[in-house]
């Protein structure tokens, strides 16, 4: 439950509401956004300038020319007028890839709490702006320039801006003060990309944007050049050889045809259309646009890629490690259970008196409990339970609340207050008027954390503590045997599948310390550095669930299916994460590890039981990144997800970094390759499911570029060679991109995934993009197109037919075959009549405005006089289907002869 008012914890301003969505629009439409100087979404004529400086269009430009020169206007018209249709396709094309940058941009702005109209809401970072209330916790990158309003333990590292390798500690403000520039302890000022190391605070925005000291120090991060990506790597050394061969087969063309025929301007003429048939210019444009596409998709189902790479490499993924808590489970906490200790001595010391009876309370989803535990009230409260609290559990509950957050964000601390709210609002027990004075941290020593406070008369000091059950049965200073006492009860609980804390409490005007001054008047100065020092006092357990998410079982065993090891991680009890297991249907094969064995194990061990292990409990996040590296050696492609500042490591070392959009912090969203934007774990299935698509649909497109380019390239330099008459011009050429660009960039993209891609085994990550298999089978395919247009060729020359006759059948069978090749490469398992029912509208647009697009330049007499054709008979028609048709058929054939090994 949120409260409607956010109230300081330090000061004693009056409540704080903070902007309201009115003001906060009206500011940003008067003063922009809150970003930095960056490179610029390029506009409609950046794109235009950088489609026109292509290699085929500067051949279209070039042969047009050379048409001119020759005093053939209207071919110069039409080759140029083609000029302008590839532009318009590029621009579409590039426009649609710079929308989903556009896209991904916003996405990808650090994120911000802010309060708005009283309540908290989280924003893109980019959205914030002057006077906006802030929200600021460990692990956050800050958004702005801004005053502190409010602060417990809050230190930020500064070293981005002043070089100092120490955070510096930050105090609220008791004056409306002026910012100061960064640099020293004790400044009531926080700046705009320095990170929060500790401590939590609330703060008020002063300067956003080029007006923050980031800002102000240059456009040093303005550009940040595009990452290339190994596949990228690839294509550039791919396309830089090809490029050469293709140089040297132009020039010689040139060379060669001038120097038997005379005719030069021809032979020029002849090398253009070869280059343009055989320049390799669209394989790394395929690449960018299925990259930047692939990642816009992927964050249409709630994952962000934070950098292109990862869209390569998530769909190899063999082993997801996923956390417990708001992954597989909502992340939405209710107390369940309460465990009240009555006694004063420790758990289980009948001598001291700590004895009671046990009672339950029947709910309307009541677990049992099946054994008595000593010294224990055990109450059970169900997840909706509106029974009144018996008072014997009411100091439980009323600790828990004051070790928690006054408005907290954490779900289990939510949970606490919800309860309090419904069971004590009119008891006590609550302590709204109590003053916070200090507040100890959790720490990977000790897994508790404790709040310091004092009562409004001054004259109270309580100290509440709440954390992992045994951290506070170690600062209760528990003998073996209650730890045993405690340990069984903890079992217990956690075997129903919920997350236990112990609670306990020190009264200091009770048992005075050493460090109480003489007069009681408690400063934070006075208190001790360690939690240790407070003479602490058991209260009790309290048991907590979080509902498991409806869509995780399904996706498990989509994992499953798709050869994919799921392995959880958490820090509960192995009893929680095995009745969690059960319940999502995760796989165990081998025994649950805990982290303590973690840490007992060698290298050598761990690489022996990791193979056969689902299941880490009690693991610390610093123990993520062994776990990542372990099953690294093993051969394994790991994606791990993480959310804190100590999850960052591992997300680094992972090939896959997930990070969780709405609990993380900004470090482990930096850190990582994704970022999980609604925390769901069937989102990162449906991610690897996008990925495998992704580069299945990037093959498909690279196969086509190959088998198509070759009986373009062939009927480019066969007459050549052979002293016959050219059969495909520059025109011709263009015509064919006009088809060819969008299949390879739209038409393929677009392609929903095979039937069967989650039911294969991950691929391996070392295979490249052309394996032998797949370049023999797009050579395959060329070959046999380039085959049957000779074959076509040589059957038009036999009827003595003329050279107009000649070029309109050839072709024509090649437009009927490339339309036939892209219904083949749309899936590599279904029959090609079968594609024709796919929901991917582009592949309809391109065929039938390729189909209507070669009949118009057929049968209207002007541009059949521009393509330089006949016209053609049924006869000639019937011969044209007819080599598509075998084309077609090929295509099938070996479809299903090398399907096995494609997949």
């Amino acid at each position: 439950m949120v409260s409607p008012v956010i109230r300081l914890e330090s000061t004693d301003r009056a409540p704080v509401a903070g902007l309201s969505e009115r003001d906060a629009i009206a500011k940003l439409d008067r003063d922009g956004y809150n970003e930095l100087p960056s490179a610029q979404a390029r506009n409609i004529l950046s794109i235009a300038w950088d489609s026109i400086q292509d290699p085929i269009f500067l051949l279209l430009v070039g042969g047009g020319i050379i048409y001119w020169i020759l005093g053939d206007h209207q071919e110069a018209l039409i080759l140029l007028g083609f000029v302008v249709f590839l532009t318009a396709i590029s621009l579409y094309q590039e426009g649609k890839t710079e929308h989903a940058l556009e896209a991904l941009r916003d996405l990808s702005s650090p994120r911000a709490l802010v309060i708005r109209d009283g309540q908290r809401k989280r924003i893109a970072g980019r959205e914030v702006v002057r006077d906006d209330i802030l929200m600021l916790a460990e692990g956050d990158r800050v958004p702005a320039d801004a005053i502190v309003l409010s602060c417990t333990n809050l230190s930020t590292d500064e070293s981005l801006l002043t070089g100092e390798s120490l955070p510096v500690r930050k105090i609220a403000t008791v004056d409306n003060v002026e910012m100061a520039r960064p640099g020293g302890d004790e400044l009531p000022c926080v700046y705009s990309g320095t990170l929060v190391v500790q401590g939590q605070g609330i703060v008020k925005v002063r300067s956003i944007g080029t007006q923050t000291e980031m800002g102000k120090i240059g456009n040093a991060l303005q550009k940040v050049p595009p990452e290339v990506t190994p596949l990228q790597r690839e294509m550039n050394r791919l396309v830089s050889r090809l490029f050469g061969i293709a140089l040297a087969l132009c020039v010689a063309i040139v060379i060669i045809y001038g120097a038997t025929t005379g005719d030069w301007l021809k032979g020029v003429l002849a090398g253009i259309t070869l280059a343009m048939a055989i320049l390799p210019n669209e394989f790394p444009v395929v690449v960018t646009i299925f990259l930047a596409l692939g990642a816009w998709r992927i964050s249409q189902n709630h994952v962000l890629a934070r950098r292109t790479s990862a869209v390569e490499t998530v769909g190899s993924a063999t082993v997801l490690c996923v956390d417990k808590t708001g992954t597989l489970t909502l992340n939405q906490m209710a107390v369940q259970q309460l465990f009240a200790y009555q006694g004063t001595g420790g758990l289980g010391d009948e001598e001291t008196g700590g004895r009671g009876d046990k009672f339950i309370i029947e709910t309307e989803k009541h677990l049992s409990i099946q054994h008595r535990l000593e010294n224990f009230y055990p109450y059970d409260l169900g997840l909706h339970s509106q029974v009144p609290l018996p008072e014997s559990v009411h100091e439980l509950v009323e600790f828990c609340i004051l070790a928690s957050q006054r408005d907290p964000f954490d779900p289990m601390e939510k949970a606490f207050k919800e309860l309090g709210d419904r069971s004590l609002a009119h008891t006590e027990h609550l302590h709204s008027d109590w003053k916070l004075l200090r507040e100890y941290p959790l720490s990977p020593q000790l897994l508790a954390m404790s709040h310091v406070w004092q009562s409004a008369d001054g004259k109270l000091y309580e100290i509440a503590a709440k954390g992992a059950p045994e951290a506070i049965a170690d600062l209760c200073h528990f003998t073996p045997e209650q730890q045993k006492n405690m340990a069984a009860q903890v079992s217990e609980m956690a075997a129903q599948g919920l997350r236990v804390l112990g609670i306990a409490k020190a009264s200091l005007l009770d048992a005075p310390p050493p460090f109480l001054p003489p007069h009681p008047v408690l400063t934070p100065e006075h208190l001790p550095d360690k939690q240790h020092d407070f003479p602490f006092q058991f209260l009790g357990l309290v048991g907590l669930s979080d509902p498991v998410r409806p869509t995780v079982a399904a996706a498990i065993q989509e994992c499953h299916t798709a050869g994919i090891r799921v392995v959880m991680i958490t820090g509960d009890y192995p009893e929680t994460a095995q009745t969690i297991a059960r319940q999502v249907g995760l796989l165990q094969t081998g025994d649950t590890i805990t982290g303590a064995e973690l840490d007992r194990m060698s290298e050598t061990e761990l690489q022996q039981r990791i193979q056969n292990t689902s299941i880490f409990a009690r693991a610390v996040p610093e123990q993520k990144l062994r776990i990542v590296n372990a099953l690294k050696d093993k051969g394994e492609v790991v994606a791990m997800t993480g959310d804190g500042v100590n999850d960052a490591p591992a997300l680094k070392a992972a090939q896959i970094g997930i990070a969780m959009g709405q609990r993380g912090t900004d470090v482990a969203r930096e850190s990582a390759a994704l970022v999980l934007l609604d925390d769901d774990f069937s989102s990162i299935v449906q991610a690897v499911k996008l990925g495998r698509r992704i580069f299945d649909n990037l093959r498909k497109a690279m196969s086509y570029l190959i088998a198509i380019h070759i009986p373009i390239a062939g009927m480019s330099l066969i007459p050549v060679l052979f002293k016959l008459p050219l059969v495909l011009l520059p025109i011709h050429v263009a015509f064919l991109h006009l088809i060819i660009d969008p299949a390879c960039s739209i038409v393929l993209e677009a392609e929903p995934a095979e039937a069967n891609v989650m039911k294969r085994p991950p691929r391996n990550p070392k295979e490249p993009l052309f394996g032998k298999k797949t370049l023999g089978l797009a050579m395959l395919q060329g070959g046999g197109i380039l085959v049957i247009i000779l074959t076509v060729f040589a059957i038009a020359t036999y009827r003595k037919q003329g050279e107009l006759d000649i070029r309109a059948l050839t072709f024509t069978t090649l437009i009927i075959a490339n339309l036939g090749l892209i219904l083949s490469e749309s899936s590599t398992s279904r029959l090609s009549l079968k594609i024709l029912k796919s929901p991917n509208p582009t592949l309809w647009c391109v065929i039938g405005g390729g189909v209507f697009f070669m009949a118009i330049v057929l049968y209207i007499p002007f541009l059949r006089e521009l393509f330089s054709f006949s016209f053609l008979h049924s006869t000639d028609l019937a011969i044209c289907l007819g080599g598509g048709l075998i084309s077609l058929l090929w295509f099938e054939l070996l479809k299903q002869t090398t399907k096995r090994e494609l997949r």
